[in-house]
């Protein structure tokens, strides 16, 4: 019986250290071919600069600092006066230049009939001339009126082309100014947020001169770095769960949208928890517009936290090595 016992106990060590070394076989696989890896980042958006594409005074501005915007909303009106001023003359300028065309247009008719006569006068004596039926004085008065009507006829014409080219280059000048009437409502190009204003009502600014800064909160991302070992497993669109520190339980999902192509020095320690690499990859997870639009208000850029990113696309992120992925939303 005791015998048995023996047997049984050795079998069930056996049994645990083969278990245990399976175990351990398993996990340094898993460490070797890690089907995720995280790396630590802060939450960032792309920035533009509102500017002023002319010189001029700032008349008003909509909108203050930290205001959420829309995709075409006003932000700044610059002074217009001039160009406004610039518009009545052109405005006034065409008017004058159509008034010539149609002079010129009229001028042409005249002369295409004085030309028609003449024409007709110089064939008729150029057939008389022929049998002697009338002087050579009398022809030759006949041809010089035609060859004076023909070039008055053609004077008159370019000066149709020179008129209808006024009135062509005071409506490019009218088409020039609409536009800097246009450019002189600065609106926005995305929906975002307002960072900080660098100009205030009455301030003249140059051409270019920059008004606020405007945070695109469409176009929302988490920069980490991964090591080299695992940088290269990484694939462009790989799915990506990004955890910040302020709701770790909620995962939110991204996409791999950039891969350095060349590998840096490692960065601050607030970017890596592996201080020991010395070469690390960047790599840029881009949240989903759509989604963005419609938490925008929620949106706040330089939250820290984890991104967790998928080496295997044939992994479940139920299996994943942190529980705080699977409520994923």
């Amino acid at each position: 019986m005791k015998k048995w016992i023996v047997i049984l106990v050795v079998i069930a060590a056996v049994a645990g250290i083969g278990g245990y070394a399976y175990w351990n076989y398993r996990r340094a696989q898993a460490m070797l071919h890690p089907k995720f890896y995280s790396g630590n980042g802060r939450l960032e958006a792309t920035e533009i600069y509102v500017s002023s594409k002319l010189a001029g005074r700032i008349e008003k501005i909509f909108v203050k600092e930290g205001d959420l915007v829309k995709k075409g909303d006003k932000l700044v009106q610059m002074q217009t006066n001039t160009l406004e001023a610039e518009k009545a003359a052109t405005l006034a300028n065409i008017k004058v230049q159509e008034g010539e065309l149609a002079m010129a247009r009229a001028t042409v008719k005249l002369k295409e009939s004085a030309f028609s006569g003449a024409e007709k006068e110089f064939k008729r004596q150029s057939a008389l001339i022929s049998s002697n039926a009338v002087s050579q004085r009398v022809f030759d008065e006949a041809e010089t009126q035609y060859n004076n009507a023909k070039a008055d006829l053609e004077y008159a014409r370019a000066n149709v082309i020179a008129a209808e080219g006024r009135v062509a280059e005071q409506k490019a000048e009218l088409q020039r100014i609409e536009a800097d009437l246009a450019d002189s409502t600065l609106v926005a190009a995305y929906d975002g947020r307002i960072q900080y204003l660098l100009a205030h009502e009455g301030e003249v600014l140059s051409a270019g001169g920059r008004v606020m800064n405007l945070v695109n909160l469409t176009d929302t991302y988490m920069t980490f770095f991964l090591p080299t070992s695992i940088a290269g497993r990484v694939q462009m669109g790989a799915e990506v769960k990004l955890i910040f520190d302020a709701a770790p339980q909620y995962a939110i999902n991204a996409r791999v949208t950039y891969i350095d192509p060349v590998a840096q020095f490692t960065p601050k320690s607030v970017e890596t928890q592996v201080e020991r690499e010395k070469l690390m990859f960047r790599i840029k997870a881009n949240l989903d517009a759509e989604k963005l639009r419609q938490y925008i208000s929620n949106v706040k850029t330089g939250l820290p936290g984890v991104a967790w990113v998928k080496l295997d696309p044939q992994a479940d992120w139920q299996s994943a090595p942190v529980k705080t992925l699977r409520p994923a939303k």
